[in-house]
């Protein structure tokens, strides 16, 4: 079987596309269950945002060097009360943008009792640990599909800002491990634009990208950046409770698409003794990565990893 590094050389270059390769895997850096991680730079610290675990609906982690070490810190929660519209202890798949006026944007997924189904949301603070304040309102639920999980924010380069998440079509049934196993539903990525404010949804959701016959029964966990004029849509497919749960990537040259998938996963099942590595978030540059991946099945527990990655224009350098 090819090398790791070697897989992803030849896949890009048969892509012509995008130059990336993952260099250096760090990790666990955080010994405790933190799936669905996001990472947050400001000019006072990095931070770390993840899926909710015990009575905590956001749990927070803080870097003081860069992302290299990190602190768990326990008891906090960076969403202490989720909108009056969802659910305690539902919250999935947190992500944070700096807004730039001294108001960070919370994006999070969480069960509306009223769709039965979760929705998308949106929350704010003045600092990024919090506490964030929710929005009366989410921003999307998609009931009909199964619901809006998986938010995470970008602004493009003329400011418009947009969020990303995955209508859960896998929630609708079908078998399987993580349902949708028939195949029967659409489990596709939006892309939604939004106000000046992040947290006010305008016009309506655009399908950006969908699963295909590799990706298994869904794909999900998007997160977008723009690296030198390149459009790259992180996700992962497959089910997030097996082996085959990976770390991909599309590109675009425009946001709205058409986004190409890379004709091999960056990350899956045994490279770098990882074990179903998903649900990753890039800084903005690029360069780093957190994710998570799993130590133990019962019950399901999801450390956070890092990773770093080098671009070089068409060249892809090991």
């Amino acid at each position: 079987m090819p090398s790791f590094r070697s897989r992803i050389f030849f896949a890009l270059i048969s892509l012509a596309a995008l130059p990336l390769t993952w260099a250096i895997v760090n990790g666990p850096v955080i010994s405790a269950n933190f799936p669905d991680p996001a990472i947050l730079v400001t000019s006072g610290g990095t931070y770390a945002f993840a899926t909710n675990s015990g009575n905590i609906n956001i749990q927070v982690a803080t870097s003081t060097d860069g992302g290299v070490t990190w602190e768990l810190q326990s008891g906090v929660d960076a969403l202490p009360n989720v909108g009056s519209w969802a659910t305690a202890n539902s919250t999935w798949a947190p992500d944070v943008i700096d807004r730039g006026d001294g108001t960070f944007v919370m994006y999070y997924a969480a069960w509306s009792t009223s769709h039965s189904t979760h929705c998308v949301a949106a929350a704010t603070s003045v600092t990024p640990v919090g506490p964030y304040t929710p929005e009366s309102h989410p921003i999307a639920c998609q009931t009909s599909g199964g619901g809006a999980i998986d938010p995470a924010g970008f602004q493009d380069t003329n400011g418009t800002r947009y969020i990303v998440y995955k209508v859960d079509g896998s929630s609708l049934g079908g078998g399987g491990p993580c349902g949708n196993a028939n195949g029967e539903y659409s489990t596709p990525i939006m892309l939604q634009e939004m106000e000046a404010d992040g947290v006010t949804p305008t016009g309506e959701p655009v399908q950006i990208l969908d699963r295909g016959q590799s990706d298994g029964p869904l794909i999900e966990a998007p997160a977008l950046i723009l690296h030198n004029g390149t459009y790259v849509l992180f996700f992962s497919s497959n089910c997030y409770n097996t082996d085959l749960y990976d770390i991909s990537y599309a590109t675009a040259p425009s946001i709205s698409g058409p986004y190409t998938k890379a004709s091999s996963p960056l990350l899956i099942t045994d490279d770098d003794g990882l074990t179903a590595p998903g649900g990753a978030t890039p800084r903005l540059d690029g360069e780093f990565m957190v994710f998570h991946a799993t130590v133990n099945t019962n019950p399901l527990t999801r450390y956070m990893y890092t990773a770093t990655a080098t671009w070089n224009g068409t060249i892809v350098s090991t």
